[in-house]
């Protein structure tokens, strides 16, 4: 995969650049780390400069968010809960107050999810979705997307011209960046399912009491 990016990075410049920044936002397995550290050390060795690079990756990077957007935007909570309220929903344990406490928590810190989400390996793609399906404001989603993903962009790309032909240095790092944040993530992942598992148990339970009570008042 690496030696395929690099080809065409070499062979079409900024346009390789664009196009593999578009499609690494579509697809998370394709490294964005490698396009962005080798476009800033091809900075070094041919006409490209280090602001055309970033601009050319941020403008890329927005393009890739918006369709998972909109993408977010046209599944919505009503489509995501009906297919998880089918059969493998159910064998997963999921239950549509888990989505409702999701979503709830995500309008809330949607905003600063997407600017930081975007600083973050895998997430930096996947954020765009969960956006869309909360339906944040598309200006303010501009704007956060455009922040973060400029972050990331000019820091790769300056370390890529800073470490010239010792480029690949970078990435031994970033592999290590990127271990560190799958192990937070899948912590993280699963503290949180608990929660709104949690949350979403006491919720049924309490309206159980409630139906339990009415029952008895009937009763007598």
């Amino acid at each position: 995969m690496q030696a395929v990016v690099l080809s065409i990075m070499n062979r079409f410049g900024y346009w390789g650049i664009g196009g593999l920044i578009l499609i690494e936002n579509l697809f998370p397995p394709i490294p964005s780390e490698v396009i962005l550290v080798f476009g800033g050390f091809l900075t070094t060795c041919t006409q490209m400069s280090a602001v055309g690079v970033i601009l050319t990756a941020t403008a890329a990077s927005l393009k890739g968010a918006f369709l998972l957007y909109c993408l977010g935007r046209w599944l919505g909570p009503g489509r995501v809960a009906s297919l998880l309220g089918g059969r493998v929903g159910k064998r997963l344990g999921f239950h549509p107050e888990e989505l409702a406490d999701t979503e709830s928590w995500f309008r809330r810190k949607g905003q600063k999810a997407v600017l930081f989400g975007r600083c973050v390996p895998i997430i930096r793609s996947l954020i765009s979705i969960p956006a869309g399906m909360a339906r944040m404001n598309p200006v303010r989603f501009t704007l956060y997307t455009v922040l973060g993903s400029l972050v990331w962009n000019t820091i790769l790309v300056l370390l890529g011209a800073a470490a010239g032909e010792s480029w690949e240095i970078i990435l031994q790092y970033m592999d290590a960046y990127s271990a560190l944040i799958k192990i937070g993530l899948a912590t993280a992942g699963v503290v949180f399912f608990l929660r709104v598992r949690g949350k979403g148990k006491g919720k049924r339970g309490k309206q159980g009491k409630e139906t339990e009570g009415t029952g008895r008042c009937r009763a007598e």
